[in-house]
């Protein structure tokens, strides 16, 4: 119902857009943030470019590969060579690596808020941050954790000690043997716990999660809700930004924020009830701190 008719909001400087949302940040009863990749891409997380260079030089050389995304997806013809290539992903996107600006600037504007936060983003930055677990919902998994390739049981496993010992001993962009990740039910070969096919698997703190964030909703309904959308763009607008529109359309009271750095347009049918800032998300939470 939404898709044809998608507008700007307004003409209003990115000034007198930030200044309404400092407005509905103070007066809301509860905040929704809903974020996409572009959240870690302003936290300088680039998965091309030159960080891609200095980790995968060598999956350049020989694969062509351009960026982390496309080789997270190459069939390997070894599975020594896909967990080299995984182990290094995981470490660098989610162990070894800082907590991200927008991330510690949003925690301090919302923290004594009545928040919550839906991401697809599965690179643990909101938990580094500091963001209360109970208070977030991963929907698309976890770099930190391994499933049975197979979903043969509904249990995730914590891969961290293993990863570093991947990445330590590799050699010929390929890891020993021995350390294949092995399901320890059925024998088959672990995977990373990401959704990219039905064979996700949600496990118990999945579904707690997802319990948590309905009755959030549930509680508020009605309520002056602000429906703060960061850098989501159009690969999984069911997740967030498609919800998040519905919502504000069935909620009089309900403000619907997009902040996007080139995606900024929403349903004509809740224009009102819209704000949309054009800029980095880093540049926009800056701003209302400072």
């Amino acid at each position: 119902m939404f898709l044809r008719n998608l507008i700007t909001t307004s003409t209003a400087s990115c000034s007198e857009q930030i200044d309404r949302l400092k407005n509905e940040i103070e007066n809301a009863d509860a905040i929704v943030i809903g974020a996409g990749a572009g959240m870690s891409a302003s936290a300088g997380f680039a998965y091309d470019g030159e960080r891609f260079e200095t980790y995968f030089a060598d999956f350049r050389k020989k694969y062509g590969f351009s960026d982390m995304y496309s080789g997270g997806f190459y069939p390997y013809d070894t599975l020594e060579e896909y967990w080299a290539w995984w182990s290094r992903h995981i470490l660098i996107n989610r162990y070894d690596v800082s907590v991200g600006e927008p991330y510690s600037a949003l925690l301090k504007i919302v923290q004594d808020k009545d928040y919550f936060v839906l991401t697809t983003n599965v690179d643990h930055q909101f938990q580094l941050a500091g963001f209360d677990k109970k208070r977030l919902f991963y929907t698309q998994g976890d770099y930190g954790l391994w499933q049975c390739s197979k979903a043969c049981h509904n249990k995730t496993y914590d891969n961290e000690e293993t990863v570093r010992r991947m990445v330590a001993t590799q050699k010929n962009m390929k890891i020993p043997s021995d350390l294949i990740p092995q399901c320890p039910v059925c024998g088959a070969p672990m995977t990373m716990n990401l959704r990219c096919d039905d064979s996700f698997v949600q496990d118990d703190g999945w579904y707690a999660a997802a319990n948590r964030y309905e009755d959030f909703i549930r509680r508020h309904k009605g309520l002056h809700i602000l429906f703060w959308e960061l850098g989501v763009g159009a690969n999984t607008p069911v997740i967030i930004k498609y919800p998040f529109w519905q919502m504000t359309a069935q909620n009089g009271h309900a403000t619907y924020v997009c902040v996007n750095n080139g995606e900024t347009r929403v349903p004509i049918e809740i224009a009102d009830q819209s704000i949309c800032i054009n800029d980095d998300i880093k540049n926009v939470t800056k701003n209302i701190l400072y």
